[in-house]
C-alpha cells in the first residue's frame, strides 16, 4: 500500500497549568503564558478543516520544530538559532513526530459551556462569545470505583453441569454395558454377499474460473469482473482504493492527513462446461452362497467402470436369537459354511464382539 498526502490540518495543545486549549503553532499558553516544552503532546482539535494558506502549508511541511537546549523555547524547524535567548540550535531537541493522532474529524463536536457565564459556544471556539473568559478543555470525569456487589445466582452454569454430568454417566453406562458380555454356542444358519461397481460416464458440469486458467477448447459461458489480486501502482483494467483518512502528527503544531491507498485489479470471472466422471448407474450381483462373483456389464460409449464395493454378513442362531456378524473379505467369508457351530461372545446390545469356532 502506498500512503497519499491530502493536506494539512492545525493542532492544538492543552496547558498543564490551567487547562487551557491553544493553537498548535503557539509557543506560549495564551491564558496563563506557560511555556509549551516536550512533555505536552499536539492533539487533535473538535473539529478539522484542511490549511489552504501556502505560508502554513510549507511551514507543516518544513518538519518538527526544535527546542532550544538553553531556555526550552520551540522555534520552527528552519530556525538555526533561538528566537528567544540566540542559542545555536543545533544543540536543541527537535520534537518527535510520525505518531497517529486518529481519524479526519469533520462532523461537529459538542459545544462548550463557559465555566463563568455558563453560556453555550462552538466546539471550535477558544474564547467565550459572552464573557470573553478563556474556554477550558472538559476536564473527564473520574471513572466510580467499582463497588462490591453480590452477584445475582444463575442456574445457567448448574444446568450445564448437571447436563455434562448426565452425558459422562450415560457414556460410562455405554461402555459397561457394552463391555459385558455373554458366550454362546451358535450355528451358521444364512450368510449373505453383496458386490457393487458404479457406472461411472462423462456429463457436463459447470465450472468457474479465471479466464487465463480455463483449459482450451471448452466453452465458456457468462463472465464478470471480479478483483483478482491488489497491488500498488496502477494497472490496466483497474482502480483505486483508499482507507480512511487519518492524521498524523508532524511535531510542528500541524497534522498531516493521509491515507493508504492499492489499486484492485480485475479480471473475468467465467463459467464454463466441462465434462466429469460421474456415476450413473451401479451393477449388482449378490447372493446366499459362498461363491460370491462380481456383476457382469456391459459399457457404452464415454463410460467406464468405478469404485468397488463388497458386504459379507453371517447369520447365526443360538438360543432361537439370531445374531448377524460382518465380514472383511471373502476369504474370512468362505470357512461360514452353514450348519458351522461357532462360539460367540455378545454384548449386551447384541453384537458379537469375538468369533471363534466350537470344539
Amino acid at each position: 500500500m502506498t500512503e497519499k498526502t491530502i493536506g494539512y490540518v492545525e493542532l492544538e495543545w492543552s496547558c498543564p497549568s490551567c487547562g487551557a486549549r491553544n493553537v498548535g503553532t503557539t509557543r506560549t499558553c495564551k491564558n496563563c503564558g506557560a511555556q509549551h516544552s516536550t512533555k505536552i503532546e499536539f492533539e487533535q482539535t473538535v473539529q478539522e478543516t484542511l490549511i489552504t494558506d501556502e505560508a502554513q502549508i510549507a511551514a507543516a511541511a518544513a518538519g518538527p520544530d526544535i527546542h532550544c537546549g538553553y531556555c526550552g523555547t520551540r522555534n520552527p524547524a528552519t530556525a538555526k538559532l533561538c528566537k528567544q535567548c540566540g542559542g545555536d540550535l543545533a544543540e536543541g531537541q527537535a520534537r518527535a513526530a510520525g505518531k497517529v493522532l486518529g481519524g479526519l474529524r469533520a462532523a461537529p463536536a459538542p459545544p462548550l459551556i463557559c465555566s463563568s457565564c455558563g453560556t453555550e459556544n462552538p466546539a471550535t471556539a477558544r474564547k467565550c462569545s459572552k464573557c470573553g473568559d478563556i474556554l477550558m478543555k472538559p476536564r473527564p470525569k473520574p471513572t466510580p470505583e467499582p463497588t462490591a456487589a453480590q452477584p445475582a445466582p444463575s442456574c445457567l452454569p448448574r444446568v450445564l453441569l448437571f447436563g455434562l454430568l448426565g452425558l459422562i454417566g450415560l457414556a460410562v453406562i455405554y461402555f459397561v454395558l457394552a463391555g459385558r458380555t455373554t458366550d454362546l454356542v451358535g450355528q451358521v444358519s444364512n450368510v449373505a454377499w453383496k458386490r457393487t461397481i458404479a457406472i461411472e460416464a462423462l456429463v457436463p458440469v459447470t465450472r468457474e474460473e479465471w479466464r487465463d486458467r480455463i483449459p482450451a477448447g471448452l466453452r465458456i459461458g457468462q463472465c464478470t469482473a471480479r478483483v483478482r489480486y491488489t497491488q500498488d501502482q496502477p494497472a490496466p483494467n483497474s482502480r483505486e482504493v483508499c482507507g480512511t483518512p487519518y492524521v498524523v502528527d508532524q511535531g510542528s503544531g500541524y497534522g498531516k492527513v493521509v491515507q493508504k491507498c492499492w489499486y484492485e485489479v480485475f479480471d473475468d470471472w467465467c463459467q464454463y462446461q466441462d465434462l466429469q466422471w460421474r456415476s450413473v448407474n451401479l451393477a449388482v450381483a449378490q447372493g446366499n452362497d459362498l461363491n460370491p462373483r462380481w456383476p457382469a456389464f456391459e459399457l457404452a460409449r464415454d463410460q467406464r467402470a468405478g469404485s468397488a464395493q463388497e458386504e459379507y454378513v453371517v447369520t447365526f442362531t443360538a438360543n432361537d436369537k439370531s445374531y448377524n456378524y460382518s465380514v472383511h473379505d471373502e476369504v474370512g467369508f468362505r470357512q461360514f459354511s452353514p450348519g458351522s457351530r461357532w462360539r460367540l461372545q455378545v454384548n449386551t446390545f447384541g453384537a458379537i464382539t469375538a468369533i471363534e469356532p466350537a470344539r
